[in-house]
């Protein structure tokens, strides 16, 4: 089954639960209605009694109505209940005739129309039925009413006029009555529609924010912890070649590097499950956590780094995070790629930007490293903040990449905004963490 299927499966089953929801107290209503169809033939009977109506006359009267009360039993209230129409046209052509025939007994019955053209309107579904269902029933008491006087024409030219009027008025209430039911309807299920549009809506939502976390805590892993853990390869594998040549001062150098880095991955770790910033700004400004991340670059690679920072105003958190990601994934990228001899790193700001621009004069960039994992999602981090980011040629060889990100850039909230949960730590947690390297 498709998910149009299902979404359709789901609104439809959501409109019958309101149309459900919408009829939930007709049960109670019928049994008014059970209540005033007793009512109004008892009444009946009573009059019929009252008005002098005797003998054979108030006898077929009582019998007619006796038919009324058995079809109304036996059909009348099942119809009712379950909308059931064969049941509902089979009771009413009893009342149509029973009405008629007591009412040619005596005219006080005609108060059996109060009920007689409500339960018309009440059972039948059709608004034609309806209508037809009214007609007969003023005809068989026009025939009622005239046949006590011989169909005399003056009679006659008094009674129909006055039916008549009868009868548009129940079909115009009639009429009201099913038209206000149809837009009820029509609003419960343009209302289930509804309901199915922001339940389907917030399933797509939930879906895209699902898979824009796994984006971001994917590049966050790229950016921090897989990073460190090519680090530790590396100073294992160089800690094991000292070894292998018997230098044992470097192989220790180097698994104090090792060692070093797995506890900042530690960190990482810790703050990226605690939705924490970096660890590198929890106890630094950026161009001091710009510094740290430098110099342990040049502790692991023995390239020559050089980092040089221009006064720059207070930033962000949303743009700290930014720019210290682009770096590591600068630095990840010589690192892997370059072939380099030293880095050159710069941190400016001007016209209301702030600029990174790491340098390195290695073999230059390909064209399938512009397409790689880490430049894409560096790349989105940086437009998530509403910077742009340029990664070239260098003037003298080599590969320059240059973040540049507004000085009050904020998170835009789109999915490609892998810096927003990192930006809400604020500085209020900058202390948190400090010594959880140790």
């Amino acid at each position: 089954m498709t998910a149009d299927q299902n979404a359709a499966d789901e609104g439809g089953t959501s409109r019958d639960y309101d149309l459900e929801r919408l009829y939930a107290g007709w049960d109670q209503q019928v049994r008014w209605w059970d209540a005033a169809f007793g009512v109004i033939i008892a009444l009946t009977a009573v009059a019929l009694a009252l008005a002098g109506t005797r003998g054979t006359q108030l006898a077929v009267a009582y019998a007619a109505m006796a038919a009324i009360v058995v079809a109304y039993l036996l059909w009348g209230a099942r119809a009712a209940r379950t909308r059931d129409q064969r049941l509902a046209v089979l009771y009413l052509a009893v009342v149509v005739v029973g009405t008629g025939v007591t009412v040619s007994q005596g005219g006080v019955a005609s108060l059996l129309l109060f009920i007689a053209f409500a339960q018309v309107w009440m059972l039948l579904e059709s608004i034609r039925h309806g209508i037809v269902g009214c007609v007969a029933l003023a005809v068989s008491v026009s025939v009622g009413i005239a046949s006590q006087y011989d169909f005399d024409l003056a009679i006659m030219g008094e009674v129909v006029p006055q039916m008549l009027v009868t009868l548009v008025f129940a079909i115009g209430l009639g009429l009201w009555f099913h038209v206000a039911m149809r837009r009820a309807e029509e609003h419960v299920r343009l209302l289930g529609k509804l309901h199915a549009a922001q339940a389907q809506l917030a399933l797509t939502n939930h879906e895209a924010g699902v898979r824009a976390e796994r984006e971001r805590l994917a590049r966050e892993i790229h950016d921090t912890l897989a990073q460190g853990f090519t680090s530790v390869v590396m100073q294992a594998q160089a800690a094991t070649a000292a070894l292998d040549v018997g230098n044992e001062d470097a192989a220790r150098e180097r698994l104090h590097v090792v060692e070093d880095t797995a506890r900042d991955n530690l960190a990482e770790a810790r703050a990226l499950v605690a939705a924490f910033a970096p660890v590198a700004l929890q106890d630094a400004s950026l161009p001091q956590a710009l510094g740290r991340l430098g110099s342990r670059f040049e502790e692991e690679t023995g390239l020559a780094v050089t980092v040089e920072t221009d006064r720059v105003g207070a930033l962000s958190p949303t743009v700290e995070v930014v720019l210290l990601r682009a770096a590591q994934e600068a630095f990840a990228n010589v690192r892997r790629h370059a072939h380099a001899r030293s880095v050159v790193v710069r941190l400016g700001q001007a016209e209301g930007e702030v600029a990174l621009t790491v340098s390195d004069d290695g073999r230059g960039i390909g064209a399938d490293a512009a397409d790689g994992f880490g430049l894409a999602g560096m790349r989105d981090r940086v437009r998530s903040a509403g910077g742009t980011l340029a990664v070239g040629s260098g003037d003298g060889g080599g590969t320059t990449l240059c973040a540049r990100v507004p000085v009050d850039g904020q998170v835009d909230g789109s999915p490609a905004a892998p810096a927003e949960a990192d930006a809400t730590a604020g500085a209020g947690v900058r202390e948190r963490e400090r010594g959880t390297a140790g």
